[in-house]
Order: structure tokens, then sequence, then C-alpha cells
């Protein structure tokens, strides 16, 4: 869940600084490079001129980013698609061993399934609550998986590390493109699969992200995250000497134990965009932002009763799957 981003143009300036590296191995309390089961900080010098540490450190729209995804609370949404994460892995059938990478992991709904199947797992996220629930699931369910905190636009990693790199609605809202393609180019080898899943435009969550930007337009130079999703863009990121380029088009169901409204009232309560819009608005604004976000889920529910009387919204929403192999 990356964000927001300045127009790269070589002159920003890089003194000597200081990085938090945060990693957190689950189940494993020997100290490694990447930290105990605990979440240890490592105060680590980084020389002057390391791009990559200067964007997750001092870039103010990497922190931009960390504000709006630490907004909330992005499991509570994430959980209600979780059933269409666990197929988005099972899909890519990995074995014991496979190095993968899940790019802006949040609370873990790739991460997880993925170490389920014996894969040697590594997260990587922006915001420390998220990864601390991460932790806490792999904990619960004796999975080993490495969590660091960081940015993907300035991945900490060897060059050619993973086999795999998956990112769920992830990847696609870091600011610089160029700058992710450059990473996942630069930590992937020939052969490894790169695996995206990011909201399209003309879907429930792309119409409802062109709500946020109407009222909050993104910073000068910051390309729509919808762009992710769009053909002729990906085909030019993924250029085809570099990369085998698939794509299809997928509708996962969101299912969340509310009302319409309710389920409405959790997206603003919850998901990092929608609370960081909200708090920019007056209040005449925020209520009639908050009506056509109430709209926008009634339209498209269907609601299920349950057994005791409660019920469950359900809302289809299409996203494209990105399968791109290293030349």
């Amino acid at each position: 869940m990356s964000g927001a981003a300045i127009t790269p143009d070589g002159a920003i300036p890089r003194p000597e600084i200081t990085m938090l590296d945060r990693r957190t191995t689950a189940m494993d309390s020997r100290r490694t490079e990447c930290g105990t089961a605990t979440g240890d900080v490592v105060i680590a010098a980084v020389p002057a001129g390391d791009e990559r540490s200067f964007l997750q450190v001092l870039d103010p729209l990497t922190e931009r980013s960390r504000r709006i995804w630490s907004a909330g609370d992005y499991d509570l949404v994430s959980t209600g698609f979780r059933d269409e994460a666990r197929a988005f892995i099972e899909r890519r059938a990995f074995t014991a061993g496979t190095e993968v990478l899940d790019a802006a992991c949040g609370s873990g709904n790739l991460a997880i399934p993925a170490a389920r199947t014996g894969a040697r797992v590594t997260g990587i996220d922006l915001v420390p609550s998220l990864l601390d629930t991460a932790s806490a699931w792999a904990q619960r369910e004796g999975l080993a998986i490495t969590l660091d905190e960081g940015s993907v636009e300035a991945l900490p990693y060897d060059d050619a590390r993973f086999d795999v790199v998956v990112s769920m609605f992830g990847v696609m809202f870091a600011a610089r493109p160029e700058y992710v393609m450059s990473e996942l180019t630069r930590v992937t080898h020939r052969g490894s699969t790169v695996a995206l899943a990011n909201w399209t435009r003309g879907g429930f969550v792309g119409r409802m992200l062109a709500m946020h930007a109407a009222r909050v337009p993104a910073p000068h130079g910051v390309p729509s995250p919808l762009l992710w999703a769009d053909e002729d863009t990906l085909r030019e990121w993924f250029d085809a000497r570099t990369w085998q380029l698939t794509t299809s088009s997928r509708t996962l169901t969101f299912r969340y134990p509310h009302s319409p409204s309710g389920t409405s009232a959790l997206f603003q309560a919850a998901y990092g965009p929608t609370v960081r819009v909200m708090e920019a608005l007056d209040v005449d604004a925020r209520t009639t932002f908050a009506a056509e976000l109430t709209d926008h889920w009634t339209q498209h529910a269907r609601v299920v009763p349950l057994a005791d009387g409660s019920v469950m919204t359900e809302v289809e929403s299409e996203y494209l799957e990105i399968i791109a192999i290293r030349r």
C-alpha cells in the first residue's frame, strides 16, 4: 500500500541519514538479519546517496502514503475479500522453498496463505500496525514469515532475490510506477513471476476511488492508481523485451456482516483513503460524501439474511489480474 509521490528529477537532496529497519520473523526467536519474533527495531547507518533509503525515510510522499494507509484499520477492510486472496495464491501453485515477496502486504491477506504452501515468504509494508497484525496471524498459525517495514518504491532486498512477487491492491497505490517497475525488475530474475491484482476504473472500487479523487485530488504529477489496470499502460511498463505479460479480468465478492449502510460506515472509519478524505472536508461536504458512499454501497449490494437474524452485505468488484514473467 504505497501512496503518493513527487516527480523524480534527480535533484532530491540526499544527506547523511539513519534508517529504522524494523523486521520480524514469526515463530523464530533467534536473532537474524531480519530481527526476532517480537519485532526488534534496529538502527542502521545509511550511506549518503542511497536513494532507496532516502525514499523510505525522508521522502515526503512516502510519508504521505504511510499516513493514508495507517489511518483507520485496513485489516477490517481486507477481511472482506480474504476468500479471493486465498484463491489468488492458490492459482500461483507455489511449491515448498519458493522465494515469495508480498509487496505492500498489509495485514497478510496474501502472505499468510502463501506461507501455508511451504514457500519462503517475505512481506513488506509501510504501516507498522498492519505488520503487527500480520505477524500475530502468522504466529497463531505457526507459520514462518519475514515481515519488513519499507516502501515498494525502494525495496531493501538483493538483486534477483525472489522467484515470485505478488501484490493485491498494494503496489497500484505507489505514486511512482517507474520506481516500482525498476524495483520489481531488480529483485526478480529470469523466469520469475510478478502477479498483481489491481482495481479497474469501471469496477465498484474504481468508481468509489474516483469519488475520492474528485474531492481530494492527488498531488500534481502523481498518476491515478487505476492506470495499473489499464492495458495500454501496463504494456508500456512491462515492456516486451523484459516481460511476458498476460492479463485477465476477474471479480471478487466483498462480504461484510453489516447492512449496506453499516458497511459504508465501516469504510468511512477503517479504509485509509476514505478516512483521510473525510478529514480534509468541511462538515457539509463530509455529510454529502458519506451519503454518496452509502448510496454506492446500497445500490450494488446483495443483502443476505443470516440465521441469527443479522445480515451480510455482498458486493462484487472487478479487478485485473496481471501475470508478468521475466524473460
